[in-house]
């Protein structure tokens, strides 16, 4: 028996659906087909221990998994739940398989069935609701953030025997409820710390002033313990407050790169990072096997610091020059090419 569900992968800051088609025929071996990587292709490990654990069997025949579009490479282990789920509808141990057609399902298993946490459950939700799916179904650490897109049922879930249930019956779950515009303003003013902690210093505080106001990059110059390191730190605290606009886009980010904090919903202040002076350039500007974002995307819509400007690698700098003239990078592969925002202000220090 043939059986659909859908899960979605990240590429860049955005992500794009992928079915997961599931056939039990007659035969031998397992098959995970549809260009997977080795986290995907050891799923079926984890799922065939998820399912055993939890009182459901296996197939003994012909199973295969494919991941469609085929030509897209398939990463990580957030397909391990929607794999699971789809070997459970396609050997008629879950009622109602049709209703699997109507939700995203995403999520990394335990060998015990118990559901561990995702990376890119914002854009994952932002796809969802773009494709009109009736709701999304992911780790409960990851439900408060993916809940932030309204018209989209979200349900947190911590193992694997409660989404069974849920396609028993879908009152056993309730949709997660947040309140955008309360998690917008709620901490959008504390800071633990704040510029105004800052006593003396007349100048290079009106300095930092005209850079805060015009959006411009700056270099604080002097000897070790003039207060260089102590002054950038403080500087988000005087920028202006993040339009919901940009905190949603840079919430994305950090989600992309599994940089959010448990059950964070959004990201309302400006970001600030301060990458050692070791850093390499992929580091840096993003990039790697399947790219991430770097340091000057996690910055974005904040401020990225360089303390110790003459200590950092020469190819460092001069990769940031097209990022910082552009406003995004863009990390390019044989078979594909993503782009990540990168709008930061520079703050870099050094001794005279």
């Amino acid at each position: 028996m043939l059986v659909k569900t859908f899960g979605s992968a990240v590429y860049g800051v955005e992500a794009i659906t992928i079915t997961i088609e599931v056939n039990v025929s007659g035969g031998a071996n397992t098959f995970v087909v549809g260009l997977p990587d080795n986290a995907v292709k050891e799923s079926i490990q984890r799922v065939e221990s998820a399912i055993k654990d939890n009182g459901y069997y296996m197939p003994r025949t012909k199973l295969v998994v494919n991941l469609a579009p085929a030509d897209i490479k398939k990463t990580g282990s957030s397909f391990d739940l929607p794999i699971a789920i789809g070997v459970l509808g396609a050997t008629d141990q879950l009622e109602n398989p049709e209703e699997l057609s109507k939700y995203v399902i995403m999520g990394e298993l335990s060998l015990d069935g118990s559901i561990q946490s995702i990376k890119g459950a914002l854009p994952i939700a932002i796809q969802a609701r773009k494709e009109n799916f009736k709701g999304l179904i992911v780790p409960k650490q990851n439900a408060r953030e993916a809940a932030m897109v309204n018209n989209l049922k979200v349900y947190g879930v911590t193992h694997i025997t409660e989404v069974i249930d849920f396609f028993r019956d879908e009152n056993s779950l309730q949709p997660i409820s947040v309140n955008t515009r309360d998690e917008f303003f709620a901490n959008q003013y504390e800071f633990e710390i704040d510029f105004l902690d800052v006593k003396g210093q007349e100048n290079i505080k009106r300095a930092l002033e005209i850079s805060a106001a015009g959006g411009h990059n700056a270099i604080l110059i002097g000897p070790p313990g003039a207060g260089k390191t102590m002054l950038a730190k403080r500087l988000p605290t005087i920028l202006p407050p993040l339009s919901l606009h940009e905190a949603l886009e840079t919430t994305k980010i950090h989600s992309v790169a599994g940089k959010l904090p448990e059950n964070t919903t959004l990201i309302s202040k400006r970001p600030f990072r301060s990458p050692h002076h070791t850093i390499s350039d992929v580091a840096l500007v993003g990039g790697g096997g399947n790219p991430q974002p770097g340091e000057i995307s996690l910055a974005h819509n904040g401020v990225l610091f360089l303390d110790e400007l003459p200590e950092f690698k020469r190819t460092v700098l001069e990769v940031m020059r097209q990022p910082m003239e552009e406003r995004r990078v863009t990390i390019s592969r044989a078979k594909v090419a993503v782009d990540f925002p990168a709008s930061f202000m520079l703050i870099a220090s050094m001794n005279p």
